[in-house]
């Protein structure tokens, strides 16, 4: 294992937070905090706000001081995002999400949004943007057509970005500045665990991750 990729286990976390924290915390501080330099008076729209790195998204929002606008299909996690640290909820099922966001912002539109589904939806995401505003993806959990919105993107002048881990994880400097900040922040960013489950019981653990009904980290243990 490269000696670069090794953080040791930090006191404050017990092992199972420990297993839970480095990937969604540094796949968000990565994209939001060491690129787009999110700060206070940015809004930040983050799809798929329920799973682990859109938990870490949030509170990685709130600590650099921005506004979160956590997306999600229905309203059966809401509460759960508001106590999660979400400034604003919004259901795409229910409302008009770009509409919304146009709302909340004043008109002016999110500065960030931080995608990990693409699909349908990725062109109203490019709606809902500033002038200048930046889309990162970084995964395709939906499986539609991704369609790109040219036209719009001129209009706006939008940069999308294809975003990866690896960015930061791949390069010893960027990833030891990741962790530092991790640390630093570790009174307000903390894992959110859903379930535990033994390593003999991974494929209970696949096929309730694949139910798409957890909130935040599955960890298996040993």
């Amino acid at each position: 294992m490269p000696v670069g990729s090794i953080v040791k286990q930090p006191a404050a976390l017990s092992f199972v937070e420990g297993a839970s924290i480095w990937m969604m915390f540094v796949t968000a501080y990565s994209a939001l905090v060491e690129d787009a330099k999110v700060s206070k008076g940015d809004f930040v729209i983050i799809p798929a706000a329920s799973s682990s790195v859109g938990l870490a998204a949030i509170q990685i929002i709130n600590y650099a001081g921005a506004t979160s606008i956590a997306l999600t299909r229905t309203s059966t996690k809401r509460k759960q995002l508001l106590e999660a640290g979400a400034a604003q909820v919004i259901a795409t099922e229910e409302v008009d999400f770009v509409q919304e966001v146009t709302r909340l912002t004043d008109g002016k539109g999110a500065r960030v949004a931080f995608d990990p589904v693409g699909g349908t939806n990725f062109p109203k995401l490019i709606s809902a943007l500033a002038f200048q505003g930046i889309l990162y993806i970084y995964g395709a959990l939906s499986e539609n057509v991704t369609p790109v919105p040219v036209l719009e993107m001129i209009a706006k002048m939008a940069t999308v970005k294809g975003h990866n881990i690896s960015l930061t994880s791949g390069n010893p400097d960027k990833l030891k500045t990741a962790v530092d900040f991790i640390r630093r922040g570790f009174e307000k960013l903390k894992p959110v665990i859903d379930q535990i489950f033994r390593f003999d019981e991974i494929v209970e653990a696949h096929r309730y991750l694949e139910a798409g009904n957890q909130f935040g980290k599955i960890v298996p243990t040993l």
